[in-house]
This record gives structure tokens, sequence and C-alpha cells, in this order.
């Protein structure tokens, strides 16, 4: 579990890396995001039958900073349009 925390931190501040621009994100968004993209990351690579969901390969943690890098472009969207929208 705590591997699997580590793991998602680590493609969490991979994805804020690769993703141009200034997130406004904190490091519990970033770990969070960077967890569901490890766990989309593990379910595509084991539908892909590369390995288990909890298993961590090559294929999956590609597919989870390709994931966490769109769900960080959605939280930025999210967060910006409620922001416009309380002003």
């Amino acid at each position: 579990m705590i591997g699997f925390i580590v793991a998602g931190l680590i493609i969490g501040a991979l994805a804020r890396l690769i993703k141009p621009g200034r997130q406004n994100l904190g490091i519990l968004a970033t770990l969070l995001l960077g967890l569901a993209g490890s766990v989309i990351g593990g379910t595509i690579a084991n539908l892909l039958d590369t390995g288990d969901i909890f298993e961590l390969n090559v294929l999956g943690f590609i597919i989870a900073v390709v994931a966490s890098v769109l769900l960080i472009g959605i939280a930025e969207a999210l967060t910006a349009r409620y922001r416009r929208a309380t002003r």
C-alpha cells in the first residue's frame, strides 16, 4: 500500500513536469491525481494482459503518466471554471 502511494506521488509529479504551464495544484491533489492515473494505467495494462493492476510494468507506468497528465488538465479546467463562476 505504501508503495502504491509512493508510485502515485511519483507519477503525479512526473505528470506535472510533463504538462506545460503552471498548475495551481497542491501536493495532495498531485498525489490523488497520480493515484487515479496509476489505477487507470494498471487497469488498462491488465486489460491488455501485460500484468496485474498492482504490478509495476513499463506499459502500465507510461499509461499511468499519460492518464495523470489528462487528469491534471481536467482538474485545472474545472478549477478555472469554478473560479470564474464565483467571481
